[in-house]
């Protein structure tokens, strides 16, 4: 949808009454008002003079107030809002929204005072409504407790604080990469370490850096490692000549950060100035630099060791501080004997690689003090020759801070993990609830159809019954629809189709609702027939969202044109209407899924939010691109490109066999399903077109049902009482013999596992409520033709 900015919009036809939400709303609420009522945000209305019309029942918790007592009384009264760090009372959000004509919107420092005095954080907006002659008829917010949200934003926030705590501390020389290999930070200690400035450095490509001298084979090959995903951590060691700086040793350990399975991730660069001589391969780093006074300041702790008994000589103030052991208790030990490593072994193993590579690095180490209190430590070791005597240095920093705060954001990672999962199943089972009661009222709306002597009056309300139980039908299979884009479970069932097949039938679905509006509609397609290599079912799910839209948008006696062209190699479709269009700010956000009220375009007018972002996704899993263009007051026009294929060879005519000749035999066709309206409407639908019908509502029934009546098709629900439909087409596929049935699965479920699910329980087919009768139509005349259970009963 689209809503124009700073615009007075109609949310329907709107009353001023006090009779509640639901006479004030259009007729589409009327099916949502039990979801609205239970909804866990707040949810509260107002006639034009600020008098409260409505509370759900969330809205009566967080308030206190309950329906009957706040019916007819001042907002103010009701919604009483403070900002909690100003401690000062504003402009009640549902009068301001009122008097500025626009959404507003309320921040986590908002707090509100209940009926008892009591305070809660609470966030939300609220938006000023209009009738159909464009005058105020009201408002609503919507609003929840923010209480925890607040929370949580405080400890994100002290978690970055920590972060940048952490980052500041950290004395030795480091970098951050991108996938790209492209500087994204560097810390002062790098910048003084290789005579470089911040500014200078961030942005370039690592091997730009200090005129090229990164670019060498040996750091290459350990960013090539890394980057490609082989390893994780990568140390190795080089000799550069630095601009400025002179020649250096450098060791240094490149380590991936972020995400292993293909998504963002950053390379972290940790270096060592180990200057101070020749390596070899085998021999000890010499280094001439009189360390001592580094070693007596540094602010991590080190541990001499010798290098060939691996016993501490010596050991820095702050290691001592931070272990709490006196020299004299260090001096003469292993490591193993103080907790860095499990045992003797093991010690012995770190001394062999320290002594065979010259530079070792571990982290997240468990080490224990003298107190009994565990820390988490990283421990970089090198070799060096002090007065010709080869040493072992160990550098300890205690990481104890970031251990935790990488704890905390896994914990929060694993939750929002959780609450997506949970979000998912909530669609699906409401998808499921909402497609119940919508099935017998698609089957109630086709027998009514079927009736040769409908009055006029009759005619039209069921036309608009009809009308309407299509657009909550697409309401519905748009919340299904986002779930599974954003989880990638859409799977696309590419064919060669005549894009020009696709939008006239696109067409044909939004021509009532064009009708309704009186607009003019101009469709102009390519005179040579453009191909595409598409799922047919989703580019029209596109167009049909595309021309609503439009519809929606343009008023009554305006323009909506349609045009498909061959570009290039693209085909081009442009949905151009005269209607209000969008708002300069708005523009932007369009396309986006799950957008502010105040910027979503489907809110303004009805719908999820969601109609164009599906558009969107659909068009990119296409390989195509869609792009919109608007003048706030003069229209707007959204321009699909999706990639065109050559037309296909011409297929031969092939004459219908003889085995669809057979005359179209009586079936007997036993429906099942626990709800009663929808199985007596189907059964009666059924009926009319000349086959036997038997009803049952549970599992164990049908199964007798099945052996009684020797039904020739099943259509059969899944969620049934006592066995579930499944198991009833395992019992019936293991108890045929002498003809096969037709097992139709009929569900609430509607997506791809869930229709795997059923075939491999035995059905030959999966229809979603509310079912299109003209499937069931077509699936008993193919039964009927092939002859389905005559022969077994003749």
């Amino acid at each position: 949808m689209r809503l124009a900015s700073n615009r007075k919009t109609k949310w329907g036809s709107m009353t001023a009454s006090n009779e509640g939400l639901a006479g004030a709303l259009p007729f589409e609420f009327d099916h949502f008002h039990a979801a609205l009522a239970n909804m866990g945000e707040g949810i509260i209305t107002t006639d034009a003079h600020g008098h409260i019309t409505f509370l759900n029942a969330a809205a009566q918790l967080l308030t206190g107030w309950t329906q009957a007592k706040a019916v007819g009384m001042a907002v103010e009264k009701v919604f009483n809002v403070a900002d909690q760090d100003t401690c000062l009372v504003p402009e009640n959000p549902i009068a301001k929204a009122q008097s500025e004509n626009r959404v507003v919107r309320m921040s986590l420092t908002s707090i509100m005072i209940g009926k008892t005095g009591g305070r809660q954080q609470i966030d939300g907006s609220a938006a000023p409504v209009f009738n159909d002659a464009g005058e105020l008829a009201g408002a609503v917010v919507i609003f929840r407790d923010a209480t925890e949200r607040a929370r949580q934003s405080r400890c994100m926030q002290l978690a970055l604080d920590d972060a940048n705590d952490l980052v500041k501390s950290i004395r030795a020389p480091f970098l951050t990469l991108d996938g790209n290999l492209r500087v994204v930070r560097v810390n002062a200690a790098f910048c003084e370490a290789f005579a470089v400035s911040k500014v200078s450095a961030e942005g370039l490509g690592i091997y730009e850096l200090n005129e090229q001298q990164w670019d060498t084979p040996i750091f290459r090959v350990a960013l090539d490692e890394i980057q490609s995903g082989h390893r994780t951590t990568r140390d190795c060691c080089f000799e550069v000549d630095f601009p400025g700086v002179g020649r250096r040793i450098i060791a240094l350990n490149v380590r991936r950060l972020g995400a292993d399975d293909g998504g963002g991730h950053f390379i972290m660069v940790t270096f060592d100035d180990i200057t101070g001589g020749h390596r070899s391969e085998t021999s000890a780093l010499v280094s001439e630099v009189p360390y001592k006074r580094l070693f007596e300041s540094a602010k991590d702790g080190i541990i001499v060791l010798d290098a060939k008994t691996l016993k501490i000589t010596d050991a820095n103030q702050f290691l001592l501080d931070l272990l709490g052991y006196s020299v004299a208790e260090l001096l003469g030990k292993e490591l193993w004997e103080l907790g860095f490593v499990a045992d003797k072994p093991a010690s012995q193993s770190v001394g062999r690689e320290l002594q065979d590579h010259g530079y070792v690095r571990y982290r997240h180490l468990p080490l224990e003090t003298k107190d009994g209190k565990c820390i988490d430590v990283e421990v970089i070791s090198n070799i060096y020759s002090v007065n010709q005597h080869a040493v072992a240095q160990c550098n300890i920093r205690d990481i104890s801070v970031q251990s935790r705060m990488e704890r905390k954001l896994q914990e929060q990672t694993d939750a929002l993990a959780e609450l997506h999962s949970r979000k998912d199943e909530f669609l699906a089972m409401l998808s499921h609830e909402l497609r119940n009661p919508l099935a017998p009222m698609a089957n109630a709306v086709r027998l009514l159809k079927l009736q040769c002597d409908e009055d006029p009056v009759q005619g039209r309300a069921r036309g608009i019954i009809e009308r309407q139980l299509i657009q909550l039908t697409r309401l519905v299979d748009d919340l299904m629809e986002v779930s599974r884009i954003t989880t990638g479970r859409v799977l696309l069932r590419n064919d060669l189709v005549a894009v020009s097949m696709i939008i006239e039938n696109a067409v044909e679905t939004v021509r009532h609702l064009m009708d309704l509006r009186r607009h003019q509609l101009r469709v102009s397609l390519s005179p040579q027939v453009v191909w595409v290599y598409a799922d047919a079912a989703r580019l029209e799910q596109v167009f049909v969202n595309l021309l609503t839209n439009a519809a929606k948008y343009t008023e009554e006696g305006g323009h909506v044109t349609v045009t498909l062209e061959q570009e290039g190699e693209d085909c081009v479709v442009r949905i151009r209407d005269t209607g209000v269009g969008i708002g300069p700010e708005l523009l932007p956000h369009v396309f986006d899924l799950f957008t502010q009220a105040e910027l979503s375009l489907d809110r303004s007018r009805g719908g999820l939010g969601v109609g164009l972002a599906l558009v969107r996704s659909l068009v990119e899993m296409h390989g195509g691109r869609v792009d919109v263009r608007s003048v706030e007051g003069q229209g707007s026009e959204f321009v699909v490109r999706i990639p065109s294929v050559a037309s296909p060879a011409p297929q031969p005519f092939l004459a219908r066999s003889e085995t669809n000749k057979q005359g179209d035999a009586k079936l007997r066709v036993l429906v099942v399903d626990d709800n009663l309206d929808t199985a007596e409407s189907m059964s009666m639908l059924v009926e009319t077109l000349g086959h036997d019908v038997l009803i049952a509502h549970e599992g164990n029934a049908a199964l007798q049902a099945f052996r009684e009546f020797k039904a020739d098709v099943v259509l059969l629900d899944i969620g049934l009482p006592g066995l579930t439909g499944y198991e009833v087409a395992a019992c019936i596929r293991a108890q045929e013999t002498s003809h096969k049935a037709v097992l139709v699965a009929i569900t609430g479920y509607g997506q791809e596992s869930d229709r795997q699910l059923a075939l491999a329980a035995g059905f030959d087919h999966h229809l979603v409520k509310p079912v299109d009768f003209d499937k069931v139509i077509a699936i008993l005349r193919v039964a009927s033709e092939s002859g389905v259970g005559v022969a077994a009963r003749a």
